[in-house]
């Protein structure tokens, strides 16, 4: 359940009227990990499985990307929607993230609050070499794959989308959910259940790209990262610390390229960082 309908008061200068809309669900998902709390996540309800699976891996807290917990759906409200899950994690799949973890919130205006150091995760001296290319303008046609699979937004206008595509630019999925970093999670997620993460090269995501979302792509091995908006000034850290091309305002056939321009096979796109640092 993506949506849900709702009665209002539509103001307008001509009066009010009454509108009924569908608007985007929100729902708490509790995950448990070996019969404890680990997270309480705010999502969209739909495709649990494959946020749970791609949060797991974002966070580090399972090692392995070919390890897929069983999902066993323990509590659901009145509307059947899943509230409460338990997953076992043998001790030699669980990563560093599990260990390092504390008591965790994941809201959907942002990611995973009250995680630990970036450092303490061994992020910090990895980088992604990798010899895809894309042009400028093939940014233009993987938004438009994008937006064409964006049915819940088409109702509610209250989903974030975000997409992954292959070498050739060919979309591979492309998910929603009220949280963009929950629908980066349900993308990257399903790829690796279906055992595909290998092959994508470029994420897309609506709005705008904060660090967490540059943390996600790097632990994906995705080496191009997209948005219709603005990146936070940490996300371009992030990207030039971890060697993905990163672009913002891609909008109209243009884009503004912040980290590793040297991927772009052409010149067509602003770049304000010409040099790779």
């Amino acid at each position: 359940m993506a949506t849900r309908n709702y009665q209002g008061e539509k103001f307008d200068v001509q009066g009010v009227d009454p509108v009924v809309d569908a608007l985007t669900v929100e729902e708490a998902l509790q995950i448990n990990i070996n019969g404890k709390p680990f997270t309480m996540s705010m999502r969209t309800p739909g495709a649990d499985n494959d946020l749970i699976r791609g949060l797991l891996h974002s966070e580090a807290i399972i090692s392995s990307t070919q390890f897929h917990p069983k999902t066993i759906f323990q509590k659901e409200n009145e509307e059947g929607i899943v509230t409460v899950v338990d997953l076992e994690i043998p001790q030699a799949y669980l990563g560093v993230g599990y260990s390092n973890s504390r008591s965790l919130l994941s809201v959907s205006s942002c990611g995973i609050c009250g995680k630990t150091e970036l450092g303490e995760q061994n992020y910090m001296g990895e980088t992604i070499e990798a010899s895809t290319q894309f042009s400028a303008e093939s940014f233009t046609d993987m938004f438009v794959q994008m937006n064409r699979g964006q049915h819940d937004f088409k109702q509610s206008g209250g989903t974030h989308a975000a997409a992954l595509f292959d070498a050739n630019g060919s979309l591979l999925v492309v998910k929603e959910d009220i949280g963009r970093h929950n629908a980066v999670d349900k993308a990257i997620g399903w790829l690796l259940l279906v055992g595909r993460l290998d092959e994508a090269k470029s994420m897309t995501v609506s709005g705008r790209i904060s660090y967490e979302i540059t943390i996600k792509a790097f632990k994906a091995g995705i080496p191009f990262l997209a948005a219709v908006s603005a990146p936070s000034s940490l996300a371009v850290d992030y990207a030039k610390e971890f060697g993905i091309t990163l672009l913002g305002f891609c909008r109209e056939g243009r884009a503004t390229c912040y980290a590793h321009p040297y991927r772009l096979n052409n010149n067509r796109v602003s770049s304000l960082n010409p040099k790779v640092s």
